[in-house]
């Protein structure tokens, strides 16, 4: 039997979700995707972040070849242009057909450009994909100055765009305000003064009558009130419209204004085809965000199974940054939904802060709120908002300043158990309890299972404090003990060793511990001595604590063989070195392989020739490259401007010079830099635990970002900085992330469970909002002063060396290690392999 046909057009983030849910559902059905763009579903959430330096393929949130794997037919950059409803075919601009039993319209909405004379010149732009990136992109390299038309959400993200192209930047607005959909009148103002603080000039009350050739600059707009205003290019971004002309001439039910109208089931009017995110018109409204978007997804998915369930609507509360700055809205932030509303507001233009409650009538439950320029409320505010709950008595204690400590709680366990905990992917706290009674008992087990927390990360907070009480109520003890042998966090220890001037495991574990310690609580002291004091990790005291491959200085390979790792500071390497590295190689049989991270890796070296070959690398000048430790490993870089036509910035002497200054440094996990010479990103700094950025300007620093199993995107920390304002600031984050993170925390991790995220980091490196940043950066300077080459220190010291050998009684090698030649390199022998050599 033929499985049931589900054709979905559009290939957005709504369309795409679509897709995985009902695979994830239903892996019987025959899906087939087609998107008009040539490329898969991307993030448009961050568009904007391209000018800051991010790779546009890092938005990507699928590809061809994983759709390929889930046996889902994909086709792009052929948009359907007919489709016929009788014979349940739809047609693209190629002229090709597809079948379908269900259909999904995921067509999403195009830039509003407002019917303005002049509009169709060059120069005149939209912001909304890709492509249109590129374009602007283009146009800015010989523009001085720029305007956005619309002073909304995407007006706002497409001036900051304009603004890190290096423009004069200008947004024209036809309201009297900015964000007028979203901020009351008070809310606005405060955020016009923001912006053209941060040198966006704003004019409102603007409506363009007409774009002709400029004088000074290639285009001139003149407005209604006789004046203008001239440019070098006009970005319109002045809203969206649903993407509904499909639906029209296929005969299907539009609204007055657009939009495909769809009933609770996010089915039109032909029961066969489904419309959701921002081509569908729901209750006359279309919603423009992308959570609602999944929701009406999720709906139309719940039709093709066995538990149907309707799409009732959804909130468009909304949190975001602009310029810099913090921006919030929830509900009826206006008050006009409100009979006899009651409002709180709270201003101060000296500190750039604007607040605004809507309260019922009765003054017990909040209907609405705007915040501009601080946004620390917004989670206890929505969950108000969201769920009904009586305000305290004093409600304007919510908004007002004062000592935070004084501040009405909203405890996760008074939320009910409808509340949405993530509203990314909708998780509700009753999900979340399910999963501990499940028996996930932290934080990290139930994003695992639920996912909750790994969209925006903006529930992380109240997740932890939900996870805590919950695990409270049934008993279980809540701690973050290192482990039963000291009852300290990670952090804690850290704080006791310096404060104390610890330097032994024993005193350590006489005075502050119980038993003789493990696995887990010993080289996470070791790891604490290293970077607090700098000594040798193989000094008597600290040998019994470290691992295997810190033990040897080497990674040891799963056949009892060793691999080296020379340092090769930014990747850059002269021919002589190149050679000597290919003599040693081949001297010991080694196999050789290139890593990603710019590096020579050479596999195969037995215990006892550990020693020999580090002799011969540091006769030609290396040093260790720590790849056993946790520890610096590699900054990568591009050739940067000395040779790159596109770059910047000496991208390479950026890479030496920070790689030289932090190698060695040990921390609880490994670290990965990288440095890139323009924002083409060849040197991948976004994927890195800290990366650079070049920019005209100076350098983009980007923090707390990893590949690996489990890849995140680093975020931008700060722009433009020159070297040494770069060089402190890594600096403090490396010795902040040193002192306070977990045992094997990745900075990611760290960050995510960071409270406050990255704003709080931001405060603490940038604003010093600790009094931490002398110490922070003397502290680095003492692990500076102290590097040694641990090859070289080991080779220098006889009791040291009595530990390279594979037996004690005897120099002999070990038999068992075994290799075979493949493609002309040295390789572990398979067990069959070893089999039969033992047999001959």
């Amino acid at each position: 039997m033929t499985s049931q046909r589900i054709l979905v057009i559009g290939n957005g983030m709504v369309g795409h979700y679509y897709v995985e849910q009902l695979h994830t559902k239903r892996p019987d059905l025959h899906i087939t995707v087609i998107g008009g763009e040539p490329r898969p579903a991307y993030d448009r959430v961050h568009l904007s972040e391209v000018f800051n330096g991010k790779n546009p393929e890092s938005l990507a949130l699928t590809t061809r070849e994983h759709y390929k794997q889930l046996g889902i037919e994909a086709h792009f950059g052929d948009p359907v242009t007919h489709i016929d409803r009788a014979g349940k075919t739809v047609t693209t601009s190629l002229g090709r057909t597809f079948s379908y039993d269900k259909l999904v319209l995921a067509t999403g909405s195009y830039a509003f450009i407002p019917p303005i004379p002049g509009k169709e010149l060059p120069g005149c732009l939209s912001y909304r994909t890709i492509d249109d990136l590129g374009a602007i992109k283009a146009h800015a390299k010989d523009a001085r100055k720029g305007v956005v038309v619309g002073g909304g959400l995407l007006g706002l993200e497409c001036a900051n765009a304009l603004k890190n192209l290096g423009l004069d930047t200008h947004v024209v607005e036809f309201a009297t305000g900015l964000m007028n959909v979203q901020l009351d009148q008070g809310g606005s103002r405060m955020l016009q003064a923001m912006v053209s603080e941060t040198g966006v000039h704003v004019h409102t009350s603007k409506a363009t009558q007409c774009i002709g050739p400029g004088t000074d600059h290639r285009l001139r707009m003149d407005f209604a009130d006789s004046t203008c205003l001239e440019t070098d290019m006009i970005v319109f971004s002045a809203g969206i419209r649903p993407n509904d002309q499909l639906a029209r001439t296929a005969g299907l039910e539009v609204g007055e204004r657009g939009g495909i109208v769809i009933d609770y089931h996010c089915r039109s009017s032909d029961s066969d085809i489904f419309a959701i995110g921002e081509c569908a018109l729901f209750g006359g409204r279309i919603f423009g965000l992308v959570a609602p978007g999944y929701r009406m997804a999720d709906a139309a998915v719940s039709q093709l199974t066995t538990s149907p369930h309707s799409f009732q609507g959804a909130d468009m509360s909304t949190k975001l940054k602009l310029l810099g700055i913090d921006v919030g809205s929830i509900g009826d932030s206006q008050g006009n939904a409100t009979p006899d509303a009651i409002t709180l507001q709270y201003a101060n233009d000296r500190e750039r802060v604007y607040k605004k409650l809507v309260l019922s009538a009765d003054g017990k439950t909040l209907k609405g709120a705007v915040l501009v320029g601080d946004c620390s409320d917004y989670d206890s505010l929505l969950q108000y908002y969201l769920n009904g709950m009586a305000l305290p008595e004093n409600a304007e204690s919510l908004i007002l300043p004062g000592d935070a400590s004084e501040r009405p709680v909203l405890s996760a366990g008074a939320l009910p158990a409808t509340a949405t905990i993530c509203s990314c992917l909708n998780i509700s706290k009753a999900a979340i309890v399910s999963a501990i009674d499940s028996g996930c008992h932290s934080v990290a087990e139930i994003k695992e299972l639920t996912g909750a927390s790994s969209g925006c990360g903006g529930c992380a907070a109240l997740l932890k404090s939900l996870v805590q009480q919950e695990l409270e109520t049934r008993g279980v003890e809540v701690n973050n003990h290192l482990c039963e042998h000291f009852a300290f966090t990670r952090q804690e220890l850290f704080h006791l060793i310096q404060v104390e001037e610890i330097k032994s495991f024993d005193v350590l574990i006489d005075q502050h511990g119980k038993g003789r310690g493990c696995d887990i609580c010993k080289p996470s002291v070791a790891s604490i001595f290293a970077s607090l004091w700098n000594e040798h990790i193989l000094d008597r005291r600290h040998v019994p604590l470290q691992d295997t491959n810190d033990t040897f200085l080497a990674n040891m390979q799963k056949d009892g063989s060793y691999s080296i790792v020379p340092r090769i500071p930014g990747g850059e390497i002269t021919p002589e070195k190149l050679i000597r590295i290919g003599e040693i190689a081949r001297d010991y049989q080694l196999y050789t392989k290139i890593t990603g991270g710019q590096r020579i890796d050479m596999f195969g070296a037995r215990l006892q020739q550990l020693p020999k070959i580090w002799q011969e690398l540091i006769d030609a000048g290396f040093e260790t490259g720590h790849a056993y430790g946790k520890a610096l490993r590699t900054v990568k870089s591009c050739v940067g401007s000395t040779w790159c036509r596109y770059g910047v910035q000496d991208s390479v002497s950026m890479a030496i010079l920070i790689e030289n200054r932090y190698k060695g440094i040990r921390s609880p996990h490994k670290i990965k830099s990288a440095v890139s010479g323009c924002t083409r990103e060849c040197a991948e700094a976004q994927s890195k635990d800290f990366g650079v950025i070049a920019t005209e300007k100076g350098w983009n620093l980007y923090v707390c970002g990893n590949g690996g199993m489990r890849p995140r995107h680093a975020d931008l920390f700060a722009t433009d900085l020159d070297d040494a304002t770069l060089i402190s600031y890594i600096d403090r984050f490396l010795m902040f992330y040193i002192r306070t993170a977990d045992r094997l925390q990745r900075t990611s991790v760290w960050l995510d469970n960071l409270d406050g995220g990255l704003a709080y980091l931001q405060d603490v490196i940038i604003q010093d909002r600790l009094g931490l940043a002398a110490e922070l950066e003397q502290q680095m300077q003492t692990l500076l002063n102290t590097y040694q080459c641990e090859w070289k220190t080991t080779l220098g010291d006889k009791e040291k060396m009595r530990r390279f050998r594979e037996f004690i009684n005897t120099d002999q090698a070990d038999s068992t290690v075994i290799f075979v030649q493949e493609r002309g390199q040295p390789r572990p022998a398979r067990k069959d392999e070893k089999e039969a050599v033992f047999s001959a």
